[in-house]
Formats: structure tokens, C-alpha cells, sequence
């Protein structure tokens, strides 16, 4: 604590939120903190009541960091068991509860009335916001959280329980924030590794609080198929999810305002599905097999693959859905047109007599784009689906999923982002956790995304321009499991606690970091 400082005759404690309580109106009525005289006489020392004044607040240390707080003097707030939890909007009602539960007080539902030590949840008309921005006022002993949508209002909520978590108590002032990128999300490669649900609905709630928007279900591969059907139930591998499984975890990422993005790749990446219809299996001239792909000059695998589309859209409510489209087989030899005659000839018939297998490939992707958009989804593929060259352009409403500058057909980003394309960031240089470390990947880890990943870094390590700042719509830390059992899905958890969190980081907040990596680590670990 400072030295104490004699002013105009009162008291004034100057420390970090630390002072003297008032003791409400002293002898004779003068209101505390005032100076009154003794009954030694006028010439008498000045005896001030017991007042209690503060240091400006200090930015609450939070991950992601808040973009903005306005500093203030004040006691700041800290949750009660007798304080109430209210919403001025019924539309809040299940943030409201989630927090008082999490900060073990009463929740009182929509209330207008004002009492001390309250948490208010409200919804503002802030036409033009960021729809995930919110404000959070700490002042007189009592918070409001505002936003002008309930993904807003939620976020302001995790806000403050890392608030208390961290350091028992919400600092006075104002916080505003805002997430610089609209999409933040993690991956999970399912297929070739089972995991339980309730593993995965502890990362939801994990994600929740780190403001991640987005979880992606990577579900079928060569391995596996690993979600419950109703239509190909022949296709589904002996470990997988129920679709009761599947929709309590879409229904506790949505109560964190997180979609889950499902993904069905096509036309390679299929074995599974392949296992139980040999009859579709790409084969070459030779008639050899060609592993994981599918045969897409053959009208029934399209119908098998849009009945899969169809019956999962209604499994998977949110408005985002992965197509794949990557590593095809038949793109991969050095004369696909020899190697695959009956790709080359359904290419010609459908697109054209100049037209190639790279043309079939982008047609196919095209036609599924079309069968989950009528679901009102927005599609998005692998940045090596997509070919230059073609007379057949893919459609431009998908999204450029771009992970890799290594594989056949892969393209810089910045051929994809002078067309005008909107990309998502999975740049397998920082954000590709893949198990067993198999071909040249390593373990990635939060340090070095936390001080060298930016979401315009999309491939290897350098950054794209500011320019297309815009048109990367965010990012997404991936887990591919291609060495299975390399590691339990304990250890997994564990790994990508520290990634997890340095992507929170920077997709939510473009800034440099202000603290220090062994300081946010030390956050991280006090936050839990």
C-alpha cells in the first residue's frame, strides 16, 4: 500500500483496489468521508470519517484477451449465492442459467427491477455491431452484459467467469469486445480414431469458453464411418456415435453458440463407405483398385453419396458444411486420362470434348455443393480440390479450406484470394496435430502459433497481404489421427490444451499479444 495522502482534510488511500470500508454516516449525521470537528474546539485536528477510495482498475487478464476496457474506481463486483442472475430478454434465458450455475447464484429469470450485486444479461439495438460483440459494465456493485445478440451476451459471459476464476474478482469499468475473425474453430478427425461423446462434449464446453465458434467432425474416412445411418446403415463401422449421441452434442455446442460442421469427403476418402459397395470402387485400366476412390463416372456413386448428404443435413442443423473434395486418387498419376479411360470418357460426355478428370472432379464437387446448399448450407472444400486449368470452375460460393501447399494440385493462396475467394486458415505448418507425427508433421505447439501464427499466415510461414485481410473468414486447429493409437484420447485432450488456447488468441484479437508466453501459460494454468 502507498503512503497515505492528507487532502482538503479527508483521508485518501491510494492502492490497488485495496482501502478503508466507509462506515455509512458518522456522530451527528455527517455523511462518511466528511470532515467534522472535534469537541476539543474549531482550533481542534480534523478527525475524518473512515471512506474508501480506489486505484484505477487494472484490464482483466482473460483468454482471448479483451480488446478493449475502460478503467474505473470501485470495489468491482464478485458473485454471491444471495445474488440474483436476471435478464431483461427471455431470449437469454439459457445464458442466464448457465452462469449463475457456474457462478453458483440464483437465477431469477426476466426481472426489471434493480438490486445490489445483480448480474444483468440484456440484448441492445446496436444496428451495424458485430454481432458476437458485447459490453460489460461493472459499476455500483453490480455487472450488466449487453450485446446485441445472444451469442454476444454469452461471450460477455465467459468474459466474466474467467474474471472471477482468475482472480476472485471482476475489475470496475467498462469492457468492450469483439472477435476479429467470424469463424473460429476446431477439427476433429473421428474417422480414423473413436472417441467418445462424452469426451467430445468436454471439449465443447472447453471451446465455449474460449469463444470458439466452430467444431468440425471429420466422421468418415478409409478407416471408418463412424456416425450412426438410417439409409446406408450397411457403411457404419462397429465403434461409432448414435444419432441420439450426435444430438445431445449439437444441442450442448449450440447452448455454446457453436455449429458443428460435419464432413463427409468425396470422391477420395471414402474406403469405408467403399467396404460395403465394392461395386462403386474407382478402378484403373488394369483394374486394379485405387484406394479410398470412389468411381464418379458411375451414376450410383453420386446417389450414394448425396443420400449420405441429404440424411446427415438433418442430423447437423448449422448453416457450414465440408465437402472435402481433397487427394482423389485418380488426380495423383501422371496421365490420369490413361490410368482411368472411363473417368476420361464421363468427362468428355458431361463437360465437353477438351474436357479432363481434373474437369469430372470439379463437376462432382459441384454437384454436391448443390445438394447441401438446398439445405441452406454454406460449402466448403479443400483448398487441393480445387484445380487450375479446368474449363469447369467451382462453384464460387465455396469456401477454400487451405491446409497445404504440399499435395498434387494445390495452389498458393493467393491465386485463391485474387479470384476473390473467401478461405478459411487450417495451415498444417501451426495448426495440424496429427497423431503418431507421420511424413514431416510434429507435434504443433502453442508457443509457436502464440508468437508467429496470424490468420494470414496460410501457408508455410509467411503472411498473404493485409489487403485480403477480409477475405479470411478465420481459422481452424486441426486433429488428424492418422497413427490412431500413438495416443489415448487423454493425451489428446492434453496436447492440444496450449494450441487450443494460442489460437483463441489470435483469431480473436489481431494485436501483438501483450503478455509474454510464459505469462499467458501461467494465465492459462490459473484459469484452468
Amino acid at each position: 500500500m502507498r503512503q497515505a495522502l492528507l487532502a482538503g482534510g479527508v483521508v485518501v488511500v491510494l492502492g490497488a483496489g485495496v482501502g478503508v470500508w466507509a462506515s455509512g454516516h458518522g456522530d451527528g449525521g455527517a455523511p462518511a468521508g466528511s470532515a467534522r470537528q472535534t469537541s476539543a474546539g474549531a482550533g481542534a485536528a480534523v478527525s475524518p470519517t473512515p471512506s474508501r477510495s480506489y486505484a484505477l482498475s487494472q484490464t482483466p487478464r482473460t483468454i482471448p484477451a479483451v480488446r478493449a476496457h475502460t478503467p474505473a474506481r470501485g470495489p468491482g463486483w464478485r458473485p454471491a449465492a444471495a445474488n440474483r442472475v436476471v435478464v431483461s430478454d427471455a431470449d437469454l434465458a439459457d445464458e442466464g442459467r448457465l452462469i449463475a450455475g457456474e457462478l453458483g447464484m440464483a437465477y431469477a429469470g426476466e426481472k426489471d427491477d434493480v438490486r445490489a450485486g445483480d448480474l444483468r444479461l440484456a440484448l441492445n439495438d446496436d444496428e451495424g455491431a458485430d454481432p458476437e460483440s458485447y459490453t460489460m459494465t461493472v459499476r455500483g456493485g453490480r455487472v450488466t452484459v449487453s450485446g446485441p445478440s445472444d451469442a454476444g451476451v454469452f461471450y460477455g459471459t465467459r468474459t466474466l467467469k474467467q474474471e472471477v476464476r482468475g482472480g476472485g474478482t471482476a475489475p470496475e469499468g467498462v469492457v468492450r469486445d469483439e472477435p476479429a475473425k467470424p469463424q473460429r474453430g476446431f477439427m476433429l478427425d473421428i474417422a480414423r480414431k473413436h472417441f467418445t461423446a462424452g469426451w467430445i462434449e468436454d471439449r465443447i464446453r472447453e471451446l465455449g469458453d474460449l469463444k470458439f465458434n466452430q467444431l468440425g467432425l471429420h466422421f468418415s474416412d478409409d478407416q471408418a464411418f463412424r456416425i450412426e445411418s438410417d439409409t446406408h446403415p450397411e457403411i457404419v463401422s462397429p465403434q461409432h456415435l448414435t444419432k441420439a449421441q450426435v444430438k445431445r452434442i449439437v444441442a450442448l455446442a449450440a447452448s455454446r453458440h457453436i455449429t458443428v460442421v460435419p464432413e463427409i469427403d468425396s470422391p477420395g476418402h471414402l474406403g469405408a463407405v467403399l467396404a460395403a459397395h465394392p461395386e462403386l470402387q474407382l478402378r484403373n485400366a488394369q483394374g486394379v483398385p485405387t484406394r479410398g476412390a470412389i468411381d464418379i463416372s458411375k451414376d450410383a456413386s453420386a446417389a450414394l453419396l448425396d443420400d449420405l448428404l441429404d440424411e446427415f443435413a438433418g442430423l447437423f442443423p448449422g448453416g457450414q458444411w465440408h465437402l472435402g473434395g481433397d487427394e482423389y486418387q485418380a488426380l495423383t498419376v501422371s496421365d490420369p486420362a490413361a490410368s482411368y479411360p472411363q473417368l476420361a470418357a464421363a468427362a468428355r460426355a458431361a463437360h465437353g470434348s477438351g474436357a479432363t478428370v481434373a474437369d469430372l472432379a470439379t463437376g462432382w464437387l459441384n454437384d454436391r455443393a448443390d445438394t447441401i446448399r438446398a439445405h441452406d448450407r454454406t460449402p466448403r472444400a479443400w483448398n487441393d480440390g480445387f484445380f487450375r486449368g479446368t474449363s469447369v470452375r467451382p462453384a464460387d460460393d465455396l469456401v477454400v479450406a487451405y491446409w497445404t501447399g504440399k499435395e498434387i494440385g494445390a495452389r498458393p493462396p493467393l491465386e485463391y484470394l485474387s479470384a476473390g475467394r473467401k478461405v478459411i486458415n487450417y495451415n498444417d505448418e501451426y495448426l495440424y496435430y496429427v497423431l503418431g507425427e507421420p511424413q514431416t508433421f510434429v507435434y504443433p505447439t502453442g508457443e509457436r502459433i502464440y508468437e508467429q501464427w496470424t490468420p494470414r499466415v496460410l501457408r508455410g510461414t509467411t503472411a498473404v497481404p493485409a489487403r485480403y485481410d477480409d477475405q479470411i473468414l478465420g481459422g481452424s486447429f486441426a486433429v488428424w489421427c492418422d497413427l490412431a493409437n500413438s495416443q489415448t484420447q487423454d493425451q489428446v485432450a492434453a496436447g492440444v490444451r496450449m494450441p487450443l488456447r494460442a489460437t483463441a488468441q489470435k483469431l480473436w484479437d489481431p494485436r501483438q499479444p501483450s503478455l509474454s508466453w510464459t505469462q499467458f501459460t501461467a494465465l492459462a494454468d490459473r484459469l484452468g
